[in-house]
Formats: structure tokens, C-alpha cells, sequence
């Protein structure tokens, strides 16, 4: 029986893919700081560490083994270090999630080597970082200092009624109650993964041998235009859409330019992605069901 661990496993994509885990029949440990109940009950074994605390890394894991470890909360050089140093010799795969955010906004769909860590600097004596620079960072430490197997998925916006930043919902609900939506730039077109599909590539990724980056995101994209008006389609209302307002109603997809990823690295490992023009539809259906 393989022995997993996963860091951050309580809510979102990181709970489907411990619920996964389980539905395989594997020994499951979940690790997080103790603060958010679940509903695994006996089926896991549970840790209570502070990830951003290399000596508490070190407390609960410097003697343990794992087949493969899922790192879910790692956003900056020093979660790195310390899980580079925690596990170096510990672990058979190491899958850490990154993000589409280690890309700049515009040109085509991003390719893996649009953001290349083996090249970029790091910086042990930084301490604030923003979002973007302490994911670029943590690839950058693991591409460039770590000697076991591990992958760096890059998910952009993850969506499911289960996500608890209600990014979608922040759309359906401003359209029916005809409050304005800030949106720098209406054509610009995301990529989108769903919760339950991010579960899945990352189980998927546990047990490749594909190295470093990869990215992963349903099959097409949406304009920001086309998403709103397929709401307004949903809802049979109109919405007003202006280029900015108060923040509280500034749009959380609101981004100047295209922001799209290549998913060809996974597809030719095998993996096969769902259909955004499919799926998003009936989850505006699911959502715009709430505030009936």
C-alpha cells in the first residue's frame, strides 16, 4: 500500500484528491495547521504542522517515507528549502502545485518554457513576496537544488460550487442583482480547471515521470465577454459591465490581457482534459440555482 502525504487536504481540490487517494485504497496522511475540520474521519491519518516553519517541517517529518508527497500550501522560496531538506531522500514523487500565475499576461497560450525555473534567481534573503514572484521562486529552488523526482503543475483559476472564493459566484450574484462588474479589459481570454478535474490531474501527476513543469487546464478558453454574457443568458439578465469601480465589485477575473495555457505536455503523457465550453455552462446553471 502506497504511503502518501498531503499537505493542505481539507477543502477544494486538495480534499477531492485526498478523497481520491482514499478511493484507492491508499494510507493517506493529511497535514495542515489543525484550524479547518474534515470529514475523512478514521480513513487518514492526520499531522498538525506550520508549513512556513522549517523547524516545525522538521519536527514532523524529518523520519518519515512516503511514496509520494502532494504539497498544496508551498508559496515561496523558503516553503521550498524546507521541503527540499525535509524530504531529500524521503520521497519517491514530489508533486507541488504551482500556478498560472508564474506567467505574464498576453501572447498566445502559455508553453511550459515561457517561465523556465532552472534559469531563474532565487532569493533565500527575501521574506515578502507577492503571489506570482513566491511561486516563481519555489519552482525555481526546487528546479535548481532538488535530487528526487518532482513536478510543478500550473493551474490557473480553479472553479466548482465547492470553491470557497466564490469567483464564479461573484459573477451570477452581481448580474441578478444588476450591480456593476469591473472588467479592465472584456477580451481578454483564461483558462479554467474545474476542482474535481485538478483533483484528478494531480493523482494523474503522483504517478508520471515527467519532471519539472507542466501545465493543466480544461480544453479551450473564455473571453471575459463570453463568460458574462453567457450568465446573462443563464439568468435572463443584463449585466453592467464597466472598466472600473469600487474594488468591491472590481471583477476577481478582471486581468488586462489574455491569460491562457498549452496543455500538450499532459496530453502526451496520457492525460485527457475535459471541455470548458462544456462544463462551465451547467456549473453557471448549479450556481445561479443558489440565489433562488
Amino acid at each position: 500500500m502506497k504511503k502518501v502525504l498531503v499537505l493542505g487536504g481539507t477543502r477544494f481540490f486538495g480534499r477531492r484528491l485526498v478523497e481520491k487517494l482514499l478511493a484507492h485504497n491508499y494510507d493517506v496522511t493529511v497535514a495542515t495547521r489543525g484550524k479547518t475540520k474534515d470529514a475523512f474521519g478514521d480513513r487518514v491519518h492526520r499531522v498538525t504542522v506550520d508549513r512556513s516553519n522549517p523547524q516545525s517541517m522538521k519536527d514532523a517529518f524529518q523520519d518519515t517515507k512516503w511514496d509520494i508527497v502532494y504539497d498544496n500550501i508551498n508559496y515561496n522560496t523558503h516553503d521550498a528549502k524546507s521541503a527540499i531538506e525535509v524530504f531529500e531522500g524521503n520521497v519517491g514523487r514530489y508533486v507541488f502545485t504551482s500556478t498560472l500565475s508564474v506567467y505574464d499576461f498576453g501572447g498566445d497560450a502559455k508553453v511550459e518554457g515561457d517561465f523556465d525555473p532552472s534559469t531563474y534567481a532565487y532569493d533565500l534573503n527575501q521574506d515578502e513576496f507577492t503571489y506570482q514572484e513566491g511561486k516563481r521562486q519555489a519552482e525555481a529552488i526546487f528546479e535548481q537544488t532538488r535530487a528526487f523526482s518532482a513536478t510543478y503543475v500550473r493551474f490557473p483559476i480553479v472553479l466548482g460550487e465547492d470553491d470557497y472564493t466564490k469567483r464564479l459566484h461573484f459573477h451570477v450574484e452581481h448580474v441578478l442583482e444588476g450591480l456593476p462588474i469591473g472588467i479592465p479589459n472584456q477580451q481578454a481570454s483564461l483558462s479554467f480547471i474545474t476542482s474535481q478535474e485538478a483533483a484528478d490531474f494531480l493523482f494523474f501527476a503522483g504517478h508520471e515521470t515527467f519532471t519539472g513543469p507542466v501545465n493543466a487546464c480544461s480544453n479551450g478558453a473564455y473571453s471575459l465577454d463570453e463568460l458574462i454574457t453567457l450568465i446573462e443568458e443563464i439568468t435572463g439578465k443584463q449585466s453592467r459591465v464597466v472598466s472600473s469601480t469600487e474594488d468591491q465589485h472590481m471583477s476577481p477575473f478582471g486581468v488586462p490581457d489574455n491569460w491562457t495555457m498549452n496543455t500538450q505536455k499532459a496530453k502526451d503523457a496520457g492525460f485527457t482534459f475535459l471541455n470548458l465550453h462544456e462544463w462551465m455552462p451547467a456549473l453557471v446553471k448549479t450556481l445561479r440555482k443558489e440565489y433562488q
